[in-house]
């Protein structure tokens, strides 16, 4: 239920994105500008509230790796939302959810060769199903193909009248 609710919200997040993006109401930095810090406040009351107690013990101490991490996280999360929002302005909301779906399969393969974590049959399934429907998706002419030499594609209808 939780993963559904997820994407169904996701989805819907990067619609009104890709309507204010692509009718110039917003440019993608203004949009950025506009969402940043209401999911910060959001997500640093949420890591603050679930988050308290022995866990900060370590965090709060000055340590130059590890702002040098957080830092660097930041700086990560803020260049992909940019590129999410500039490429929402050039395509549709279905496009970049395809394309998160493909970033998912690029975390799971990144996972896998610096870490070694292994998928089950599964994982294994939906990187996949994921793949094919990329491929699907920006090969409609072959898909067409496909269904035409099985037979799947309707006869014309004669004009009427005749």
């Amino acid at each position: 239920g939780f993963l559904l609710a997820a994407t169904v919200l996701r989805a819907l997040k990067s619609i009104q994105q890709s309507v204010l993006l692509q009718e110039d109401r917003l440019d993608a930095l203004s949009l950025l500008g506009l969402t940043s810090l209401p999911s910060f406040v959001l997500l640093f009351g949420a890591a603050v509230a679930l988050e308290l107690g022995p866990s900060w013990q370590g965090v709060l101490r000055p340590d130059a790796a590890l702002w040098g991490c957080v830092l660097l996280s930041c700086l990560g999360s803020v260049l992909y939302n940019l590129a999410t929002s500039c490429l929402l302005s050039l395509t549709s909301a279905l496009t970049l959810h395809l394309l998160g779906s493909l970033t998912v399969v690029g975390n799971l393969l990144l996972s896998w060769l610096l870490f070694g974590t292994r998928l089950g049959a599964l994982g294994y399934a939906g990187v996949a199903l994921t793949l094919v429907g990329m491929v699907l998706y920006h090969q409609p002419r072959l898909l067409a193909a496909c269904w035409g030499l099985r037979g799947l594609r309707r006869a014309p209808r004669p004009a009427r009248g005749k």
